[in-house]
């Protein structure tokens, strides 16, 4: 650990008046205020800063010079211990973890004093900090919206509204529902990230929704009713005669809800399923069927 003259460059005789005009000349360079971003001023202006309050302090000074402190502050270890305070390490203490410290200098008209006043204020009235947290809801409730009651560490709870066509790993922002600001400083957000479950039933592309529907035989050659989900609710559909597997059709407006307002659309892809059990008259039936050689790949280009 360095000498807190040799921080702050000055002589082991310096005199107080010295030592302070070092100080603020280093200060006015490394402020954090003037660097923001940058780690390795901060750095260096936590150390200036402990050197200066150690040697402002005629006592703490005293008892440095006399070997009774180390440069930290900290009473020095007596012999065969190995185990002492490390004054940078720690924020208790650091009177310049804030700008508690700058009340000497805080009463000037130059620009550096006004910083430290604005500084101080900002600090007084800080903002609090946005909160992360993590959400899961249902597809069906990402497509309608719902609300959704998310358990916080602390045991307590907040509503969070999923609004009508959230998509996953969307961000929502609940404002003032993040940690406590002081002073003035009002409190920050909850940022929840929503991550929606898989449906075994729907995909979702856009704005538009899927799902796979198994028809019947007799469904798919005659033609029929069948019904068939939607995230709001069940419809009946009208399957056209002939339809087969793969065949789509569309449902209006059943999608999700698009930004610029209305809806995407519903498709559902039919699936022709046989009897599960084997049946004597349907085989007997495609036994005698005239074109029950047709080839079913042709048209096909895979």
């Amino acid at each position: 650990m360095r000498s807190p003259y040799e921080v702050l460059g000055v002589a082991a005789t310096a005199s107080a008046a010295e030592i302070q005009s070092a100080y603020r000349k280093l200060a006015k360079k490394l402020h954090p205020d003037l660097n923001p971003g940058d780690k390795a001023a901060e750095e260096r202006f936590k150390e200036v800063a402990g050197a200066y309050d150690l040697l402002s302090d005629a006592d703490k000074r005293k008892r440095f010079d006399a070997g009774e402190i180390d440069a930290s502050g900290a009473e020095k270890p007596p012999p065969q211990q190995h185990y002492y305070r490390h004054y940078a390490g720690a924020d208790h203490g650091n009177p310049y973890a804030d700008v508690s410290g700058y009340a000497d200098f805080m009463d000037g008209e130059d620009a550096f004093a006004e910083l430290l006043r604005r500084s101080q204020q900002a600090r007084a009235n800080r903002r609090g900090q946005d909160l992360h947290y993590h959400l899961t809801v249902d597809f069906v409730d990402s497509i309608t919206g719902a609300t959704k009651r998310l358990n916080l560490p602390d045991g307590s709870t907040i509503d969070v509204t999923i609004p009508p066509g959230l998509v996953d790993g969307q961000t929502l922002r609940l404002k003032g529902k993040g940690a406590p600001g002081t002073g003035k400083g009002g409190a920050g957000d909850a940022l929840i990230e929503v991550e929606v479950r898989p449906d075994r039933r729907f995909t979702r592309a856009g704005d538009d929704i899927t799902i796979e529907v198994p028809i019947s035989l007799t469904q798919a050659v005659l033609g029929g009713e069948v019904r068939v989900p939607t995230p709001t609710g069940e419809v009946s559909m009208r399957v056209p005669k002939g339809a087969n597997t793969d065949t789509k059709l569309r449902l209006r407006g059943k999608g999700a809800p698009r930004r610029g307002g209305g809806h995407g659309d519903q498709f559902v892809s039919l699936k022709v399923m046989l009897p599960k059990a084997p049946d004597p008259e349907l085989e007997a039936f495609v036994a005698g069927w005239k074109d029950k050689d047709y080839d079913p790949r042709e048209g096909r280009t895979s």
